[in-house]
């Protein structure tokens, strides 16, 4: 299945049923790592008539009140297509405002998944796709505190084992940045601001 992944930037040309409809038109799921409005993801979920996964970014306060139409994956396991999906919103706290954990809430939250997530293994195997906001700390992340990744989500990685890590938060503009990196058992991918991949389910 191809999945289109989106975060942080709106970007003019997916604003384009045109172009949706030309270069899109074989997704079949799109997922949101966060911080783009809701009427944007809507918008490209309704031209393609697919469904959309989502976590919300440390900016996507207006959720509270007009949350975009499709599933929110924070601390939830959803499977669609044979495909199964966790998140984990939010960014790690560096003021009083938006969607923002400590490291230690954002602990709480990975010890929390256990349940969904050894039974899961034990039914059907690893998880094929963890889908945050933010990336893990040392990997993808920036040095200022607004972008430094979870030291919790490598902890994640090492417990859970997921196929996939995708994530936003962190500008891509300049092509020197690293956007891919192998971690234990896991392809971890900065999605911003869209990517399409091809996941298929593995083979039992």
């Amino acid at each position: 299945m191809k999945i289109l992944f989106l975060s942080d930037t709106v970007m003019p040309q997916m604003e384009s049923a045109v172009n949706l409809r030309r270069y899109y038109s074989d997704i079949g799921l799109v997922v949101s790592c966060g911080d783009l409005p809701a009427a944007y993801l809507e918008f490209i979920t309704s031209i393609l008539n697919v469904p959309l996964f989502y976590v919300r970014g440390n900016h996507d306060t207006g959720y509270d009140e007009k949350p975009p139409g499709g599933e929110d994956l924070h601390r939830r396991l959803l499977t669609f297509q044979n495909l199964s999906f966790y998140g984990l919103e939010g960014s790690i706290r560096y003021n009083d405002r938006g969607i923002q954990y400590t490291e230690g809430e954002m602990r709480g939250m990975v010890v929390g998944a256990a349940p969904h997530l050894q039974l899961h293994r034990f039914q059907h195997g690893r998880v094929d796709v963890l889908v945050t906001h933010s990336p893990p700390q040392g990997i993808h992340d920036g040095e200022d505190r607004p972008h430094q990744g979870f030291g919790s989500l490598l902890r994640f990685l090492q417990w859970y084992r997921p196929r996939y890590m995708v994530h936003g938060h962190v500008h891509t503009w300049d092509r020197r940045v690293t956007t891919r990196t192998e971690y234990q058992q896991t392809c971890i991918i900065n999605i911003n601001p869209v990517t399409v991949m091809e996941i298929e389910p593995l083979k039992s």
